[in-house]
């Protein structure tokens, strides 16, 4: 049995999305793996979003754990330190509230922290990137401005072990989608010319190219994680002493038979 210890700010539909589409999938297969616990850096009552992925988490009979993060920053604002500082002895307290549970490895879905080293040595920590692995980094506005930027071919999502390197730890999976492709041609050529700076002033995360984008990626980011997931229940992928082999296993053929079985394009 694959242990599965499932990390999660759980602030809105994106969040609650990757968690049902895990779980009903888990429940469904045949597949030797369980999400054993829900771990969010916040509690009941701080946040409509979180108090309804919270509500998903208790459908699902997962036990739920909470350690809020913005009470714990209160609860030492005296000591007049920053989050930076303030993060190890937040992660300390984190690894001791899910102490009773030895996961195989923990997915980071939504999990709106920066996780510190002593947690990523602890466990193998599964990190979602919206990016190839040798695409951009940042936050997943920055991968689709520089996408554009770059007029790129393709985009896609990884998964990678998270280190104290931010989005560079060893890729375990990813999938790929075109840009260049005729459905997205009418796109590109709307913004031929044009200042990029200007199309992000004025229209920003509205730019229709900017929606495409971020849907060619954003769809199959739950069957990358699924697929991932599935991969490494059946040892087709192994993560062992922070390392993973085989390294960057492409799972598109798994992807596009999974999604055209759902009607997805």
């Amino acid at each position: 049995m694959l242990d599965i210890g499932w990390f999660s700010t759980g602030r809105g539909p994106g969040s609650r999305g990757l968690l049902q589409f895990v779980q009903e999938r888990l429940e469904r297969s045949p597949i030797d793996a369980r999400i054993s616990f829900v771990f969010s850096n916040r509690e009941w009552g701080e946040a409509d979003g979180s108090d309804q992925f919270f509500q998903l988490v208790g459908s699902y009979n997962i036990p739920l754990i909470t350690l809020s993060s913005a009470a714990f920053r209160r609860r030492h604002r005296s000591e007049g330190l920053t989050w930076a500082e303030l993060r190890p002895a937040y992660d300390r307290a984190v690894m001791e509230a899910v102490s009773d549970y030895r996961p195989d490895l923990c997915v980071l879905a939504g999990y709106m922290l920066i996780v510190g080293g002593a947690m990523c040595r602890r466990y193998p920590l599964l990190n979602l990137h919206p990016a190839l692995p040798d695409g951009p980094i940042g936050t997943w506005q920055e991968v689709i401005w520089t996408l554009i930027e770059q007029r790129a071919a393709r985009t896609g999502a990884m998964l990678h072990l998270a280190t104290e390197q931010v989005d560079r730890g060893p890729v375990i999976s990813y999938c790929a989608a075109p840009l260049d492709g005729p459905d997205l041609a009418p796109y590109w050529q709307s913004i031929a010319g044009r200042d990029l700076a200007t199309l992000r002033a004025e229209q920003g995360e509205n730019l229709p190219l900017f929606q495409q984008i971020r849907q060619a990626e954003y769809r199959r980011e739950p069957y990358l994680l699924y697929e991932t997931l599935r991969a490494l229940a059946a040892s087709r992928v192994i993560i062992q002493n922070g390392q993973v082999a085989p390294a960057a296993l492409c799972l598109d053929a798994e992807i596009d038979a999974a999604m055209a079985a759902d009607g997805v394009g």
